[in-house]
């Protein structure tokens, strides 16, 4: 456990896991304050069995939920009202211990001076530099006042510590050495997602796909611990999850997407347990293994949301890894495979279809083309789809498992769904070409959490960040983005083990290979992209792409003039006083 301990009676600590709390109780804690609400994570236990195992080891509970962003002067008062009540020493926590830090020092306003209480958050991990305008006005009896614009004004501000948060940084060091970088990023891990399918197929121990986010972190940036917690693009501003606001020049919004497991009914109850399993979780990946290598005869089921996902070929991959599997222990032919998929074909890109469609015959898989999850029983093992009809028409029906691997539905983050950059979708609204926002001509957007219209993958953000890097300079430097990206993205399909169909195409469906047809053709299984999967990609991925090296990689810049509003555009706001 990750304890801060900011005075006597009171420590912070990121989220809590029902497992903690016996070493909580160890450390000599009485009480627990629960400051995150329910549904910000898929990681993320429910509040009721952490109050249910508190209480089980002898811990006194208070829930007090504060959304990002936005703690109220009665969430300060009622935190203090609780601090008093509770047995001490109290651990409060939230996601990154910020919130939990924040109302402490909101609650001390008045009480130690703003400089005695930012040190004490300070000496205990937390920089809460940016409710300094907050603290004073509480300290002078103004509660509520609305903090005065401040505080320094940072080049780039990157929201997202992920491939393409930490890809963008790197990029714009190579360029730009002295650049004042910030990323915004909660998480003290960082993973190699695209590995994830080798550890549920047995290729891969999950550990080779986690570093700690501080050794991938670029040297010279400032990394601020906290989560993102809304948009203020008018005023070139970020709010923080404890309130505090980072002010820039320019800003890349990079937070990903949000794996929506509520959408499945039953599903988030019975995962990791039942035969219930998924790759798109770090701790649940093994799990897959572990029911490939169990099952020798039934029903496994392998499922696709609507688009768009992570990894279109994502939600396949797993199922060729196992028949695969079931095929090397003599056991696929007791074994009835079904893919059910959300869409109406195998794969966007019609180029790869026969190929994949040869490994469909081979395994003898069941196409289920229309056929969208939407419910789990667990404990009865049954998956429930909306079937839609060649009418338009959708019926529900059931189907019995002894193994069922899901692909959650997907969808943009709540704090960008509900922001100002967001389209109507709730993307981050931003052009196909220059990844430049469409309204706010300072910010930036790359990665899953795009509105562009290509796959999800690491290999678009490859593709991405030294675009977004070379427009960001540009735009610094007043001129206009000319740095173009063509819609990349690359989904290396392992249809068996030792042998992968290397799909790699551009928006259009447009293949846009990255070697010659003589060494890999893309559209047949090859055991030479295989190689580059399981060997060479981890490696261009943490000591290349996170490190701003452009292997194969190198964006493409226009040729023609700029037009005289497009320039003029940048120079305006370039020269205009600083807000």
């Amino acid at each position: 456990m990750d304890v801060h301990k900011i005075a006597p009676d009171f420590s912070v600590s990121p989220q809590c896991t029902p497992h903690d709390l016996s070493l909580v109780r160890a450390q000599g804690f009485c009480a627990i304050m629960i400051n995150r609400p329910d549904g910000e994570a898929d990681d993320q236990p429910p509040a009721g069995q952490i109050e249910e195992a508190a209480r089980a080891h002898g811990l006194e509970v208070r829930y007090l939920p504060i959304v990002p962003g936005q703690i109220t002067d009665e969430n300060v008062a009622e935190f203090a009202q609780s601090l008093q009540a509770l047995p001490a020493p109290v651990l409060a926590f939230c996601r990154t211990g910020t919130r939990s830090a924040s109302l402490w020092a909101l609650s001390q306003a008045g009480h130690l001076s703003t400089e005695a209480i930012l040190q004490t958050t300070k000496e205990a991990g937390y920089d809460l530099s940016g409710l300094t305008a907050r603290l004073e006005a509480r300290a002078q009896a103004k509660p509520g006042a609305v903090p005065t614009p401040g505080g320094k004004i940072h080049d780039v501000v990157i929201i997202g510590g992920g491939a393409a948060g930490i890809s963008v940084a790197s990029s714009l060091l190579k360029r730009r050495p002295d650049l004042d970088i910030v990323i915004v990023e909660p998480k003290t891990e960082h993973y190699y997602q695209p590995g994830w399918t080798l550890v549920g197929g047995g290729v891969f121990d999950r550990n080779q796909t986690k570093r700690t986010m501080m050794s991938v972190m670029p040297q010279g940036v400032y990394w601020a611990k906290a989560a993102c917690a809304a948009f203020e693009p008018e005023h070139n501003e970020v709010v923080l999850e404890g309130g505090e606001r980072i002010r820039y020049t320019t800003l890349v919004v990079a937070p990903g997407l949000k794996l929506d497991w509520d959408k499945v009914e039953g599903l988030r109850e019975t995962l990791g347990r039942n035969g219930v399993t998924s790759n798109y979780l770090f701790d649940m990946a093994p799990y897959t293994w572990e029911l490939v290598q169990s099952l020798k005869s039934g029903r496994a089921i392998f499922t696709q949301p609507p688009m768009p996902i992570k990894c279109a070929g994502a939600p396949q991959k797993a199922m060729y890894l196992a028949c695969d599997a079931w095929r090397r222990a003599g056991t696929l032919t007791n074994i009835e495979v079904e893919f059910h998929n959300a869409g109406a074909v195998l794969f966007g890109v019609a180029d790869y279809v026969p190929a994949l469609m040869a490994y469909i015959e081979k395994y003898n898989a069941k196409l289920c083309f229309n056929e969208n999850l939407v419910g789990v029983d667990g404990a009865s093992k049954t998956a429930y789809f909306n079937v839609t009809q060649a009418d338009g028409t959708s019926v529900r029906e059931a189907r019995e498992f002894d193994m069922i691997h899901v692909c959650p539905p997907q969808g943009p983050i709540d704090f960008v769904k509900t922001s100002p950059l967001a389209n109507e979708a709730g993307w981050v609204d931003v052009d196909g070409e220059t990844l430049q926002h469409t309204k706010f001509g300072n910010v930036f957007g790359l990665g899953d959490g795009g509105s562009t219209p290509n796959a999800k993958t690491a290999a678009a953000v490859r593709k991405q960040a030294p675009v977004v890097a070379h427009n960001v300079l540009r735009f610094l430097d007043g001129k206009a983005p000319n740095a173009v990206y063509n819609g990349y993205g690359s989904c290396p399909l392992t249809v068996e083990r030792g042998k992968i169909v290397l799909a790699e195409f551009a928006y259009g469906g447009k293949l846009d290979p990255s070697f010659p047809t003589w060494l890999i053709d893309g559209t047949k299984p090859t055991r030479l992209a295989w190689f580059l999967k399981e060997k060479m990609l981890p490696s261009i991925y943490f000591n290349q792409m996170l490190k701003g090296v452009e292997w194969l990689a190198e964006p493409t810049l226009l040729t023609h003039t700029p037009k005289p509003h497009e320039a003029q555009q940048a120079c305006d706001f370039k020269d205009a006083p600083k807000p």
